[in-house]
């Protein structure tokens, strides 16, 4: 299955959500930026409010490219344990790199949110939305972080992943729902016919369109 566009992934991915339509606790988050423009169409096809879910990298010092943990919205740090226990990284190093992306995943908050308040969790049906899974890591991390803000149910909901990795968040996720899994996979890019990059412009107004009275059910 080749995609259009994001957009229309995110109208297929709603078919395969639709039990979780018209449902007063249904909460979808994006993970920025490219995911987006997909939770957009399944929150307009679900009848259901969108945020976004920002989440942040923490990279091993000189190698940051190997994530150590990760920080998310709502104060949220998770460690990889095997990963700091391995390289021996002590937690001045964790927590000067939480200091760093901290201050990026605030710059982002407040640029697409306008300073709305973060939506609540605590007991929401959360669907988890990217535009796809390649190693499934930020997914993996938003999942972790998402869960100690205490919600009810996280599904996480991408048009196209790798087997491996949709099959891998299952251990972690309470459903995945991967809507094209192709193998060889190659990347996530190569499903998609436009898989330009997605503004900080476009998400704000995607988020912008999302609060509007005639899109709130």
């Amino acid at each position: 299955m080749l995609y259009r566009d994001r957009r229309q992934a995110g109208k297929i991915l709603a078919t395969y959500l639709k039990d979780h339509a018209n449902r007063e606790n249904v909460l979808v988050l994006g993970l920025p930026r490219g995911g987006v423009p997909v939770a957009f169409e399944v929150a307009q096809q679900l009848h259901a409010p969108l945020d976004v879910f920002v989440v942040r990298k923490l990279g091993v010092p000189g190698q940051e490219e190997l994530a150590m943990g990760a920080i998310a919205s709502g104060g949220v740090r998770v460690l990889n344990e095997n990963v700091v226990r391995a390289l021996g990284i002590s937690p001045e190093a964790i927590d000067a790199a939480a200091s760093r992306e901290q201050q990026e995943l605030e710059r982002r908050e407040r640029l697409y949110r306008d300073n709305r308040p973060a939506p609540v969790i605590r007991g929401r049906d959360v669907i988890l939305v990217d535009d796809g899974l390649a190693t499934g890591a930020s997914m993996h991390a938003a999942v972790s972080a998402l869960r100690a803000l205490g919600p009810e149910q996280i599904t996480v909901a991408v048009p196209v992943g790798a087997v491996d990795s949709c099959e891998d968040l299952r251990k972690y996720a309470d459903a995945v729902i991967c809507a094209n899994m192709p193998e060889p996979f190659y990347s996530v890019g190569t499903w998609y016919d436009d898989f330009r990059q997605t503004t900080d412009e476009e998400v704000r107004e995607l988020l912008r369109r999302a609060v509007e009275p005639a899109n709130v059910p």
